[in-house]
């Protein structure tokens, strides 16, 4: 096991101290982290204490640490999986190779892209929910923000350290610009589209990290198999964290459903009560799902292809043995296909052009499992609504789909029909003021927001009223 350096102004187990150079870099870095944080991080809460986990290692159990702490104070640091001794590329073309630990200069410029996209979806997060605090149903949820903000805090670091230690003056030019770039910024956005909305409400918020976290779960996975050795221990580590924000988003949105469902058990109107309406709920999933599809990329895409073959990102665990053809080279991929005359046509392309494909289908099987645990959270309550996962050709802007209408149950239909119906698919004006109408802030300690049930157990095993931020 790596030894992991705790006393270090950086706490890593990449051996910093040994790498001078590195580390002055890095430490160079890091107050401009610091600035950035204080300008653009979770706002006005930088002095309360914060019942936070803090990454202190990387084995399976007693990987972190729990505490009060200030959030500029919080540690963060380096940490990579321990590496597989002597491991082997398993996908691709270089199958049976030794995987590398220095970047291959005919590869340097498409890995460097993948990890700054990746990168940049890290802070662009903390700055998209950076007012929320101020709206927080309750302790527990605040606790929860801040615990995930710190995350993709150190999930940047991660990034940056792979962009410092290999990619050169570029690999620093970069890592200055993750954080030039401003989540909805008008001069200078960040690179993915979903990264620029804004996240002003927790409906907004839970489905942000129910699915587009969800996304990052499924790109962090393909990279973890990744034939270059570095970024494949990085988001092996990352993946612990990620597994965290995925959870609080489902459990949120559940815990919203549930109160509503409670109140429809009563007899009662959720929206006189201050709660959100089941129907309202299901526009927001259909809109953040639909977005997060649209992170995957082309579904026919030769860039794919390229990652695949060259060894730079797999499939969805690619290294448990699923797949039948590790060099996905004798298999072809059946797509729906949208033609310019109101058809869908079938047409097969070849497997490895379809890794972005293969990645959203597992990706979807995922969401319907929540959305099937939501469902029958209803059915227990004696509520007959049920929540549908929308059709991934509904309501995309990137792939094949882009450009053509679909209902969210796959049908294509006309722009008339699209605009007709587009205000009872997706979140109107109307939803989205009566939600922020809802968000009135909960700072009592063990109290809870009208339109959130309490959670079935507290965090690290915490009571449930437990006083997980401090107001000193």
């Amino acid at each position: 096991m790596s030894t992991v350096d705790l006393e270090a102004k950086i706490p890593n187990n990449v051996g910093l101290r040994d790498n001078k150079r590195l580390l002055m870099a890095l430490e160079k870095w890091q107050p401009a982290f610091l600035r950035w944080w204080k300008d653009v991080g979770p706002s006005d809460f930088n002095r309360n204490d914060i019942y936070l986990r803090t990454a202190i290692g990387v084995g399976q159990g007693g990987w972190a640490h729990f505490d009060y702490v200030k959030m500029p104070d919080y540690r963060w640091g380096i940490f990579l999986a321990d590496p597989v001794a002597d491991r082997k590329i398993h996908f691709g073309d270089n199958i049976g190779a030794p995987v590398w630990n220095e970047v291959p200069g005919e590869m340097r410029n498409r890995l460097r892209r993948l990890i700054v996209t990746q990168g940049d979806t890290e802070p662009a997060s903390v700055e998209q929910q950076r007012m929320l605090g101020h709206t927080a149903p309750s302790l527990y949820d605040m606790r929860s923000l801040f615990q995930i903000n710190v995350e993709e805090g150190r999930h940047l670091w991660a990034m940056v350290y792979l962009l410092h230690t290999h990619f050169g003056g570029d690999g620093r030019d970069e890592a200055d610009a993750l954080l030039d770039r401003h989540s909805g910024d008008a001069d200078n956005p960040r690179i993915l589209q979903a990264f620029n909305y804004p996240i002003d409400n927790w409906v907004d918020f839970f489905c942000f990290t129910t699915f587009t976290d969800r996304d990052g779960k499924y790109q962090l996975a393909s990279l973890a198999e990744s034939s270059f050795d570095p970024l494949a221990r990085t988001t092996q580590f990352m993946l612990t964290e990620e597994a965290y924000h995925m959870q609080t988003g489902e459990n949120g949105l559940g815990r919203i459903i549930k109160r509503t469902a409670e109140l429809h058990a009563a007899g009662k109107d959720p929206q006189t009560e201050g709660a959100i309406p089941l129907e309202m709920l299901q526009r927001y999933v259909r809109h953040w799902a639909s977005a997060s599809m649209d992170l995957f990329g082309g579904e026919d895409s030769t860039n794919a292809a390229e990652a695949f073959a060259s060894g730079l990102k797999g499939r969805y665990r690619e290294g448990d043995g699923i797949y039948k053809d590790p060099k996905a080279l004798q298999q072809s991929y059946s797509l729906e296909v949208p033609t310019s005359d109101g058809r869908i046509e079938t047409k097969d392309i070849p497997l490895r052009r379809a890794m972005n494909a293969v990645l959203l289908d597992a990706y979807i099987a995922d969401c319907k499992r929540i959305v099937e645990r939501w469902n029958r959270e209803l059915e227990k309550l004696g509520v007959s609504f049920r929540f549908s996962l929308p059709d991934h050709k509904f309501n995309r802007h990137q792939g094949v789909y882009a450009g053509f209408r679909f209902s969210p149950e796959g049908k294509l239909i006309d722009a008339a029909t699209w605009e007709a119906h587009l205000t009872e698919w997706l979140p109107k004006q109307s939803d989205r003021d009566y939600v922020k109408s809802c968000m009135h802030p909960v700072y009592e300690r063990g109290k809870y927001a009208n339109y959130i049930a309490p959670p079935s157990q507290g965090a690290n095993n915490q009571p449930v009223d437990c006083e997980y931020v401090k107001f000193n």
